[in-house]
């Protein structure tokens, strides 16, 4: 059956929710629009703009970051979230866990397991740009600030 890619028509039928379902915890299609005005400063010292992260989409979440030149985040890590910043616009400078640093530019992925200390520095002259895609979804209680006198190197979740 044609627009259906490698489903069947009834495979692509069974598989959508209950009504019930679809009630309580479904996400409807939906074309979600960037809105600049709703991009916040945070603690961390960077620029956030939440793209996408709703209750009934509890999987994932998708932010716009923004790391003014010269600027280097807070040292923090997410628990039970894992993390993946997509490079978009600018060199980064990323510290994750117990990798070295790392320089990264456009179309680079950086990967962080839960828990995991990470911050990002911006070494160049116009803003970093990234999205920060969250599984699942994130959430302010996952979030801690370690930014203090740094103990020596641990590992990711310990």
């Amino acid at each position: 059956m044609q627009g259906f890619g490698l489903y069947s028509h009834r495979q692509y039928y069974t598989c959508l929710p209950s009504s019930r379902a679809r009630l309580e915890a479904y996400m409807d299609e939906e074309v979600r629009r960037m809105n600049p005005i709703a991009e916040v400063y945070t603690p961390e010292r960077c620029y956030i703009n939440e793209l996408s992260n709703i209750a009934t989409d509890p999987d994932v979440s998708i932010a716009r970051a923004r790391v003014r030149p010269g600027v280097t985040t807070r040292w923090h890590r997410l628990n039970g979230t894992t993390e993946r910043h997509v490079i978009l616009a600018g060199a980064a400078l990323v510290e994750v866990g117990s990798l070295a640093p790392q320089e990264v530019g456009p179309g680079d992925v950086v990967l962080i397991p839960p828990s995991c200390r990470q911050r990002i520095t911006n070494p160049g002259g116009e803003d970093l740009i990234f999205l920060a895609i969250c599984t699942p979804r994130f959430r302010p209680a996952a979030y801690e600030d370690i930014d203090f006198p740094m103990l020596p190197n641990r590992e990711c979740g310990k």
